[in-house]
């Protein structure tokens, strides 16, 4: 059974790109546009992954991740912030709202899927969920 992600991603280009290199890597995708729209999804089926942006309309990332870690249905789901931010301050607040790790933008489409599985094997102590 392929693993679940649930890409939330504002640009449509991106989330174009960003989806067909996670179905070439083998994972079945869902989109969402909107923090609103994710929690809505992620509440509604269950997902493997959330990879989520940071600057989403309506809800940021940041008080998505939020609402996912406070959702007990969503809670344990793990998160991985696709992001064009930077800065290690920035990185490390998304570590503290219990997110994985972060993937920065731009990225290299035929690496996406080596570099979410490299932290997710890597946070979940060696095995990938």
């Amino acid at each position: 059974m392929k693993p679940r992600v649930l890409l939330v991603e504002d640009e449509p280009d991106i989330s174009l790109i960003a989806r067909a290199a996670l179905v070439r890597a083998g994972y079945e995708v869902t989109t969402a546009a909107t923090g609103l729209e994710a929690l809505d999804k992620a509440g509604s089926q269950p997902f493997d992954l959330i990879l989520l942006d940071w600057m989403l309309p309506e809800l940021d990332g940041f008080e998505t991740c939020a609402r996912l870690k406070a959702d007990p249905l969503t809670a344990q789901v793990p998160v991985i912030f696709l992001t064009a931010k930077r800065d290690e301050a920035d990185r490390a607040r998304c570590i503290a709202l219990g997110a994985l790790g972060c993937i920065g933008k731009p990225f290299k489409p035929l690496e996406l899927g080596a570099s979410i599985a490299a932290i997710w094997t890597f946070e979940a102590g060696g095995v990938r969920p």
